[in-house]
């Protein structure tokens, strides 16, 4: 879509048939979530060799395992004799393989097909051959990522460059250290609406006025509409009066040790295309990842991350974990408001975006093109 100017302070939105006909979403799952890296798993989830989970990304299950040496694989999670479903639980911890439950056909954590009834009177068949279908796996900020095309694009310009562009320098968020963070708590929200009003209400503030009061009590040049994301490098400073980023302003937690100074007292706020957000506070990291399931249904796992040290010693999490839950629920609450209207006549040609949405606008011309098969703007 080419933004088309309406007048110098309106151009419009996606028309709203886009965010509930089931074609268009059929289209986003195999030339969006099938096609790019997708964050899946939390790297700790996965423990111990044997550890696996199973995640659904665009129409497929995948089943991410933790291997014997210690390496994290991803397959398909699909037997190859009879195309039964693998694994049905969420997650779980092997013992040994994975045998499917039909005809016993039995995996090892690599993959491999190591067994099944009969299986020595068929010497040619290729284990390797017959082996689970393997998925592109990557591991960044402690998660894991996945990549179910068969040539995955660049995970060093639509992930890292994601973060480079929206920050100014990659090197910005090493010193939060994601990597070796831990998890303090995780809450999972059920969203009956489209993934795109989701990620378009995350990139924009100038709701946050009308329906986020604790956020900008601490975040205060937020309540004049310019979200973060609005500016390359830029955080949100927090209030005069505010010690932390908790729900009433009270102090924090423990601040992470590699930030710098001038990070100290901000929030940055960062789009992962196409499902993931991440959120830089002094003493913690707060990372969202979506797993869109239908044209009006996401599930959004959150997870509120913190140094080591704070979690194991059992520090109260209550407020910092509470302000953005609150804003993650009113944020929610908001689009499953806008979703049942997407589908109206009124709605046909779609919105419009205020200058301080503007922005906007280059997610949609990205929709646009990546599911139309044109070429992808440079633009992320």
């Amino acid at each position: 879509m080419t933004s088309e100017v309406i007048s110098p302070s309106l151009i419009p939105t996606l028309p709203g048939h886009t965010y509930v006909d089931e074609d268009i979403f059929r289209a986003e799952q195999e030339q969006i979530f099938e096609k790019m890296w997708f964050c899946a798993v939390l790297s700790a989830d996965l423990a111990k060799p044997g550890s696996y989970k199973t995640v659904q990304v665009g129409r497929e299950s995948v089943l991410i395992n933790r291997t014997r040496k210690g390496e994290v694989r991803a397959f398909f999670n699909i037997c190859r004799h009879r195309g039964v479903k693998l694994c049905m639980e969420e997650a779980g911890v092997a013992g040994r393989s994975f045998q499917c439950p039909y005809h016993a056909w039995t995996y090892d954590f690599e993959g491999k097909l190591i067994a099944a009834p009969n299986l020595t009177k068929m010497p040619d068949i290729d284990r390797q051959e017959y082996g689970l279908a393997k998925v592109a796996v990557r591991e960044f900020m402690g998660y894991v990522w996945v990549c179910l095309a068969d040539e995955p694009p660049s995970f060093e310009h639509d992930v890292m460059g994601a973060i480079e562009e929206r920050l100014g320098d990659l090197k910005a968020i090493e010193g939060y250290d994601i990597a070796h963070l831990s998890l303090g708590r995780r809450i999972r929200y059920d969203v009956k609406a489209n993934w795109k009003l989701i990620i378009e209400n995350f990139m924009e503030c100038y709701h946050c006025a009308t329906i986020h009061p604790e956020l900008t009590e601490v975040l205060p040049e937020f309540a004049d509409g310019l979200a973060a994301q609005y500016f390359v490098g830029h955080g949100a400073e927090f209030g005069e009066d505010i010690k932390g980023f908790t729900v009433d302003g009270s102090e924090g937690l423990e601040r992470i040790t590699g930030i710098d100074d001038d990070q100290d007292r901000r929030y940055y706020a960062i789009t992962i295309k196409p499902t993931v957000f991440v959120n830089l506070v002094p003493d913690h990291v707060i990372i969202h990842r979506m797993f869109p399931l239908a044209a009006d249904h996401t599930i959004v796992e959150c997870d509120w991350l913190y140094l080591p040290s704070v979690v194991e010693s059992g520090q109260d999490l209550t407020a910092s974990v509470e302000l953005f839950d609150r804003v993650n629920r009113q944020d929610f609450d908001a689009c499953e408001r806008c979703q049942p209207s997407m589908g109206s006549r009124i709605y046909a040609k779609g919105g419009v975006l205020v200058p301080s949405e503007h922005h906007i606008a280059a997610f949609h011309d990205w929709v646009t093109s990546r599911i139309s098969g044109e070429d992808v703007p440079s633009s992320r």
